[in-house]
């Protein structure tokens, strides 16, 4: 029988996360399937690393979300924003349920046009909003979102060229005792300057408003700070009806509602710290009821995108190499990275190995196939001793992940989604070379 490679002893100070009894976490966890799909049956028929979305945790998300607000508030509309991620069958999914279209450039108002979506069901937010666009979405008859006063000017322009008044709505923003405020967008209310909006677009005559939106944050872990917006949206738009002639017929929330993700620098997990969609739905109708006359209830819209993917997506990628690093923690290297998930350097995720490993359980550095020195997937992290070509399922990962990837030294993977019946489909194809120099060209004179 041969004999055991050498390895010398090595003294490690274990700083590990800790249970609820203040012990270290050291079980393994292990997942072997996604709906009932196999993880190694999954790469081997398309490849690692491996995006897999799960179609019944979205449905399921979506109807929880819906019923929350339908249930409390009597004219709820939901839109999927398409930067959380725009694949066609993960945007496909969304509008099946009901969700119309929530887009923030003209390339995802394109993208929605191109998936069957009519003008009429695209909210149209961004700080930026190329004349031409413009020019298209209000054709169109799309929900137009003001961001600047700049953007009043080129919309009156628009006006003048298609001969007709525009319906609009402005962007506000507000302090709602959440730091960082999101203040770079759209209109001040404490300071005045929704109001000046509001005049200027009054003064104009080639535009009327008709709604107004407001997004306070992302991962927002306080739902009172959505009532609290709820009141001042409302505020204003009892002062905008009172001094002129518009009517304003729909509230936007925006999103920002959290996702059971774990947000690094918190102790608590997330099952502790994230309100339930209840607590956000009840925060902001309450509120609804509380400040609007009997009957008079404009239509609610909400931009949810975290909240209804994150939990539906994993990344299942594969070990391609093992070292033991000077300060005593084993070193694995994985064929994914922070070009896939962008999101690292915010989460900690939950990993899950493919099978249960003997050995015991020691202080870890996972991170990616990049050459960079912060592709750093987690690390500290206890793992048992795993060898090349183990596989780790990296998740929730549903949220921005396809959408902030980046082609970045290796190829973007192929995507597939689980369907409600426990079957896979391929929802993306792995990138090659001809994807990345397709739009290149090079110049007679270069060519050897």
């Amino acid at each position: 029988m041969s004999k055991l490679a050498y390895e010398s002893p090595t003294i490690i100070k274990i700083q590990s996360t800790m249970s609820k009894a203040g012990l270290p976490t050291m079980q393994q966890k292990i997942r072997t399937e996604i709906d009932g799909a196999n993880i190694r049956d999954l790469t081997d028929k398309y490849g690692s690393p491996l995006f897999v979305f799960s179609e019944r945790k979205m449905r399921s998300l979506y109807q929880e979300a819906y019923e929350a607000f339908s249930s409390r508030y009597p004219n709820v509309q939901f839109g999927w924003s398409y930067k959380t991620n725009y694949l066609k069958a993960i945007c496909s999914i969304f509008h099946q349920e009901g969700a119309i279209a929530e887009v923030v450039s003209e390339f995802e108002y394109e993208k929605a046009r191109a998936s069957g979506i009519e003008g009429k069901d695209i909210i149209f937010n961004g700080p930026y909003k190329p004349y031409h666009s413009l020019l298209t979405a209000a054709k169109e008859g799309a929900k137009i979102h003001i961001d600047t006063f700049d953007e009043i000017s080129d919309l009156e322009k628009v006006s003048d060229e298609l001969g007709m008044k525009i319906p609009v709505a402005i962007r506000l923003n507000m302090s709602t005792g959440m730091e960082p405020q999101w203040s770079r967008f759209g209109f001040n209310i404490e300071g005045g300057q929704a109001m000046d909006a509001v005049r200027r677009i009054e003064a104009g005559g080639k535009l009327f408003i008709t709604g107004l939106h407001s997004h306070i944050g992302t991962f927002m872990l306080d739902a009172n700070a959505y009532k609290l917006q709820t009141v001042k949206m409302v505020t204003l738009m009892k002062e905008i009806e009172a001094s002129t002639n518009f009517v304003v017929e729909y509230l936007d929330m925006g999103g920002g509602f959290a996702s059971k993700a774990h947000l690094k620098g918190i102790y608590q997990p997330p099952e502790v710290v994230v309100p339930s969609i209840d607590e956000y739905a009840e925060a902001i109708t309450s509120a609804l009821y509380e400040n609007l006359e009997a009957g008079n209830y404009p239509k609610l819209y909400l931009e949810t995108g975290r909240h209804l993917i994150d939990e539906a997506g994993y990344l299942i990628t594969s070990l391609v190499g093992t070292k033991r690093l000077p300060d005593g923690r084993m070193n694995y290297t994985m064929d994914a990275g922070v070009n896939l998930l962008y999101t690292a350097f915010w989460f900690k995720y939950n990993l899950e190995l493919g099978e249960k490993r003997d050995g015991m359980m020691e202080p870890s550095l996972v991170n990616g196939p990049l050459c960079m020195n912060i592709d750093v997937i987690d690390d500290s992290v206890m793992l048992p001793r795993l060898k090349r070509g183990d596989q780790m399922t990296i998740s929730p990962v549903g949220a921005y992940s396809v959408t902030q990837w980046m082609q970045f030294i290796r190829y973007r993977p192929a995507v597939c989604l689980i369907d409600m019946q426990g079957e896979s489909h391929l929802i993306r194809e792995a990138e090659e070379l001809r994807d990345i120099e397709e739009r290149e060209v090079l110049p007679e004179y270069l060519k050897v």
